[in-house]
């Protein structure tokens, strides 16, 4: 396993992050940013939750860093 797979396999799981709808997916399971206002969440959910909502706002990186991968596939093989 080299390099270039370890980073595609990065892009893939950051792109599941992406996608995740906060209404209907993370508001259920106690992870929407509603959460982090009442006191009582701990430390690793709250970090999860920052994480979550920071990959929610690099989407247009993402569509580059997808692009790229893309290209490359095509390029390369």
């Amino acid at each position: 396993m080299g390099l270039y797979q370890i980073v595609e396999a990065f892009l893939l799981m950051t792109n599941a992050v992406a996608i995740l709808n906060e209404d209907r997916f993370l508001a259920p399971y106690g992870l929407g940013m509603a959460d982090m206002g009442n006191g009582r969440v701990s430390p690793f959910k709250s970090q999860l939750i920052g994480l979550i909502h920071a990959v929610q706002y690099l989407r247009v990186p993402l569509i580059v860093a997808n692009s790229i991968v893309i290209v490359s596939k095509l390029l390369f093989g």
